[in-house]
């Protein structure tokens, strides 16, 4: 007998609104009944003002959290501590953020010593696409001055969707029936940017308007917040040493080390970003509540860099020959100065820029049924979309230049490994548009039949995230069950990435052509005084160049979609009894999660593919995929020690998924010579069966509290990783995806074998990881009244892992760390061991002032290439020192009206890399410093 299922389906959105008229309808009814609590709402009155009352919010939200959490609120409506939102969580006890390599700016942020990619980021409790190949959203997309708070789960919750293995960040805007009154304000502040980086100094601005209000007897609310800015950094200084390389060349019938080579350039930033929240609540009486969030950014950024770089000793292309020393003085087998011969270098103008925009839209209704039982409905949609636009220009001399005609280089300083300190001077003036020609320089294309006068790619990223959860809470009285909550939550998310990409050559038939550099701007590149001709190359494609695009099995491994399709069925209950004597709150609950996962990618047909063209390298779409199921329990349970101390406990199991650049479809493969027994076929892959990292853990603090004024915690924590995702190579047939035309090895073990080595994501064993966390935050009043208005906030944290990671997992076809092949593995990405913050101010009488310093020590750090792919790197710790002071009039016609300063990167930190040695340095950006001057007024 077969059972029909298909006589009644209720739909989310109908579930939805049903809810809606429903809470409608019952309020209708019970209007008269209602008249009461409808001239006495029930209402959280909240004034926020200053430094003290954003930590006294904060505090609160911790100390009231059923679950291990940190806190940030904001000083004021609009007005985070900080300018950016990964700033201001910083500042909170085990989380530290990178700056971004290209703009400066803190985005990416990391909890516990974990990659930020095993955060979970939400946006009002629910999760958001993303702009990039992670699956969060970058933190800048989000601006400081359209969120409220910021709440950091360190440990589990069963309620919360989208959980992260290392934290669950969710930031909330304002709720306008939270307020007592209307509120409007009003901001503008400019901006001076680059002080100290050795280049031009740059300018931006940020205006914002908030505006909170209540309406209909306080049955309706609305928040509204608008901000916008702009920004051009002027310039930052760059210098790159090539992996502090060394040569050894000829000199005296011996041998001297000369640099290998070196790239100096200068970058300048231009961006804007517009955001816009806006929320709206309904709440005609008690039993019935319903709200709408609504977010939108966009933004364009773009970096144009121009610079020069190219092989002081050795070569660098099938044009560029080996050059010869002499004049030199050589100290213990280092030529410290000396003259090079044939030095050809390559005059850049690289324009990387992109434009994103990313809207989130949710609705929440919830309906009170009796005294014991509630009902939640809430839906959501996210929408993330980037469009990147690379272009890279090479200048210089022909490659049929002949060698008579090139130039030299000089140099002086160099000690073996003070790379960043050598003074160069190159024979030729490269701010000469007739030396420093728009050609092919190097024959990086292979040659005169395949010229590379630069090279474009235009990649794009589209992700989707929709989600309805349903959700009913009852109130027990079952012992210790206070509560329970349980429901059910469906996410579905659809992601690519797609593009073109390609060499450039200039016009003509003629394999060596070159064309005149547009305009007559001239640039220094980076710090070292060499002058280069400078232009921009947007909209020289069709009039100067021409693409020629690549389409090959490498190409087209970067294009990718994948699709999730996650269940959740979840169950939770507060607790609140007495352990013996001793009281304790709360949650105990469980999620089971089901997951669905569908990719696809692009297999290029070896056997028919003889170039790089569309013509020459037919392809197919290659689709695969999985499901599993997870069962994550979690427990947090508070004892209340007396005297406003809380101990608290928490343990469970925690997925992070991977991200999803990891889990296309697409292989490419060819017969390499770099194995261990070559030649061999050697491929690359996604993995669409890819399965979440997944952890258990278990969180020990101690708190005290001083009211709502501070407190000190300790805490520890123990994480057993038990798997994690590394690029593993393995033993690989590929039969299946060759032919008897697919070139196969000639010689060696594997002659015409189909028997390869496969690269790819997979779920590899973990390791443990451990840590102890300390935070002080009080108000030095609690010692004396002498000291009314002084306080001090401060953190320090230790993390340590076992887990220790093969180098040859992040090596990708494209391209490979700059530690590859000097160390055998590596840490945890993102661990720093050292984390530590400190926070002194004073605020009173309508003066504050903050002085703010943010240390990290050594980790490795991911940055994206010139594909915008990304890439791993060892990152020198750092120290960022900001200063703050702003004055609110306390009376007369300019009262809530304030004035506020700043000063960030107050020390010039620069962002450093290197490969093994940390006094060693590779790379250098200097960002200088930013000043920041603002007038707002609260009305």
């Amino acid at each position: 007998m077969k059972t029909r299922t298909t006589a009644f389906r209720l739909s989310p959105l109908a579930a939805a609104c049903a809810l809606l008229m429903l809470g409608t309808a019952h309020a209708q009814q019970t209007a008269s009944t209602d008249d009461s609590a409808q001239a006495e709402p029930e209402m959280k009155v909240v004034t926020v003002s200053g430094i003290r009352r954003g930590i006294e919010e904060a505090i609160s939200m911790k100390k009231n959290a059923s679950s291990i959490v940190e806190a940030v609120s904001a000083e004021d409506i609009g007005k985070l501590p900080d300018t950016t939102v990964a700033e201001s969580i910083s500042r909170l006890s085990g989380v530290t953020t990178q700056r971004n390599k290209t703009n400066g700016k803190a985005t990416d942020v990391s909890v516990r010593g974990l990659s930020p990619s095993f955060n979970g980021s939400l946006l009002n409790g629910r999760e958001q696409a993303s702009t990039s190949d992670a699956r969060s959203p970058e933190f800048d997309l989000f601006p400081s001055e359209l969120t409220g708070s910021i709440l950091v789960y360190k440990t589990p919750d069963a309620s919360l969707m989208g959980q992260g293995l290392a934290s669950t960040i969710d930031l909330r805007t304002l709720r306008p029936l939270d307020f007592g009154s209307r509120v409007m304000a009003a901001s503008v502040r400019k901006e001076r940017i680059g002080f100290g980086s050795g280049a031009e100094v740059g300018a931006g601005y940020r205006k914002t308007f908030s505006y909170v209000d209540q309406f209909a007897n306080r049955t309706i609310g609305i928040s509204l917040g608008l901000t916008t800015l702009k920004q051009d950094n002027g310039g930052e200084l760059k210098f790159d040493s090539w992996g502090g390389g060394t040569t050894d060349m000829d000199y005296n019938g011996g041998t001297a080390k000369a640099p290998s080579g070196f790239l100096a350039e200068t970058s300048r930033r231009k961006a804007d970003r517009d955001g816009a929240s806006l929320t709206l609540q309904y709440k005609p009486n008690q039993k019935f509540r319903s709200t709408v969030d609504m977010f939108y950014s966009r933004g364009d950024e773009s970096t144009k860099k121009t610079g020069i770089e190219g092989a002081v000793a050795g070569s660098t292309g099938v044009y560029d020959p080996n050059g010869v020393l002499s004049n030199a003085v050589v100290v213990n087998g280092v030529a410290t100065s000396g003259t090079i011969s044939n030095y050809k270098a390559d005059v850049r103008n690289h324009l990387y820029s992109n434009e994103d925009r990313l809207a989130s839209f949710g609705w929440n209704n919830e309906l009170k049924l009796d005294d014991n039982w509630r009902v939640e409905a809430d839906l959501s949609h996210s929408h993330g979309v980037k469009n990147i636009s690379n272009y890279e220009t090479t200048a210089g001399q022909p490659g049929n230049t002949p060698a008579g005609r090139l130039g030299s280089i000089s140099y002086t300083g160099f000690n073996g490994s003070n790379f960043s300190e050598v003074k160069y001077t190159p024979s030729l003036n490269y701010a000469d548009r007739g030396v420093a020609v728009l050609t092919d320089v190097d024959g990086w294309g292979g040659g005169p039949n395949s010229p590379q006068a630069g090279y474009v790619a235009l990649p794009n990223i589209d992700d989707t995230v929709n989600a309805v959860r349903l959700t009913a809470h009852r109130a027990l009285d079952w012992g210790p069950l206070a509560d329970v909550h349980f429901g059910v939550n469906y996410t579905k998310r659809d992601k690519s990435r797609t593009g073109q990409e390609g060499r450039l050559s200039v016009k003509g038939s003629d394999g060596y052509a070159s064309a005149t550099m547009p305009g007559t701007d001239t640039a220094m590149a980076g710090a070292s005084g060499i002058m280069v001709a400078s232009f921009d190359p947007s909209g020289t494609l069709g009039t100067i160049y021409e693409l020629n695009r690549w389409v090959d099995s490498t190409v087209l491994a970067r294009d990718w979609t994948v699709g999730e399709r996650v269940s959740t069925a979840y169950a939770m209950a507060d607790l609140d009894g007495n352990l013996w004597s001793l009281p304790y709150t709360g949650n105990l609950g469980l999620q089971v999660v089901h997951t669905r996962q569908q990719a696809s990618g692009n297999q290029v047909d070896l056997a028919n593919c003889t170039g790089i063209t569309v013509d020459t390298c037919p392809y197919k779409i290659r689709v695969d995929g999985t499901s599993y199921t997870n069962v994550l329990p979690s427990l947090n349970v508070a004892f209340d020690l007396g005297h406003e101390q809380k101990l608290r406990v928490g343990a469970g199991k925690q997925i992070s998924r991977a991200n999803l650049d990891n889990m296309k479809a697409s292989l490419d493969f060819s017969v390499q010579n770099s194995t261990s027994l070559a030649p061999a076929l050697t491929g690359f892959a996604g993995n669409p069966k890819l399965k979440p990292y997944e952890a258990r853990s278990l969180d020990l603090s101690y708190e005290k509290y001083f009211g709502k004024k501070g407190y000190l915690s300790v805490a520890a924590f123990y994480k057993k990783l038990d798997n994690y995702i590394i690029n593993a190579p393995m033993a690989f047939d590929f039969k299946d995806y060759t032919s008897t035309s697919t070139p196969l090895p000639a010689t060696g073990p594997y002659k015409d074998s189909t028997i390869g080595f496969l690269t790819m994501p997979q779920n590899g064993n973990g390791g443990g990881m451990h840590g102890y966390e300390l935070a002080l935050n009080v108000p030095f009043a609690l010692a004396t009244k002498w000291l009314d208005g002084f306080g001090i906030a401060a953190n320090y944290s230790f993390t340590d892992s076992s887990v220790r990671l093969p180098t040859s997992g992040f090596v990708s076809p494209q391209n490979a760390p700059v530690f590859n092949g000097v160390v055998s593995d590596i840490g945890l990405p993102g661990l720093s061991k050292h984390v530590s913050s400190l926070r002194v101010y004073y605020e009173n009488h309508g003066l504050q002032l903050a002085w703010a310093a943010h240390r990290r020590s050594n980790f490795v750090g991911q940055i994206l290439d010139y594909r915008s792919d990304s890439q791993f790197t060892f990152i020198k710790g750092e120290t960022i020192v900001d200063l703050q002071a702003s004055y609110e009039f306390q009376s007369g016609w300019l009262k809530r009206a304030s004035l506020f300063l700043q000063g960030h990167n107050w020390t010039n930190e620069p962002f450093r890399e290197y490969t093994v040695d940390p006094r060693l340095i590779t790379n250098e950006v200097k960002y200088g410093r930013t000043y920041t001057a603002g007038l707002s007024y609260k009305f």
